[in-house]
């Protein structure tokens, strides 16, 4: 079995699939300036490849009252921030994804629906080629 390659096509359905994963057919067709039968066979593809994984729903924070929110600062190695940056925004668990100066390179803010789920998005970014060191802190309360 031959692997299947991602293409900037691939990458562009899935940015629009994390913005908004009911988003239809058509709608995506339209958007990405393809045909429908095109979205069609490639969120199949994706689909069968293992890229994505399933389809899930964005709560407001205040109905998630067991979420684990935190705070990721993330160093990267040499001049692969583009690459890091790519591969980070395919995890739905990271919110939001900032560059930043100083020690660290970015700021990632997480928010994982329980403590396994969290552990679980950690070892995904430390498997991150391209990442040298991280430090996360849980965010305990908000004011």
């Amino acid at each position: 079995m031959t692997p299947y390659i991602y293409d900037a096509l691939d990458k562009a359905l899935i940015a629009e699939l994390r913005k908004d994963g009911r988003a239809s057919i058509s709608t995506l067709a339209t958007t990405l300036n393809v045909s429908r039968g095109t979205v069609q066979n490639r969120l199949d593809r994706l689909l069968s490849s293992g890229a994505i994984l399933g389809f899930t729903v964005r709560v407001h924070q205040h109905i998630e009252t067991e979420a684990v929110r935190a705070i990721m600062m993330v160093e990267v190695v040499g001049k692969s921030t583009s690459q890091v940056i790519k591969t980070m925004r395919g995890i739905p668990e990271l919110t939001k994804l900032h560059t930043t100066n100083g020690a660290w390179d970015l700021v990632a803010e997480i928010q994982a629906a329980n403590l396994s789920e969290f552990d679980g998005v950690l070892r995904q970014v430390r498997e991150i080629d391209g990442i040298l060191n991280s430090e996360t802190s849980i965010l305990l309360s908000s004011t």
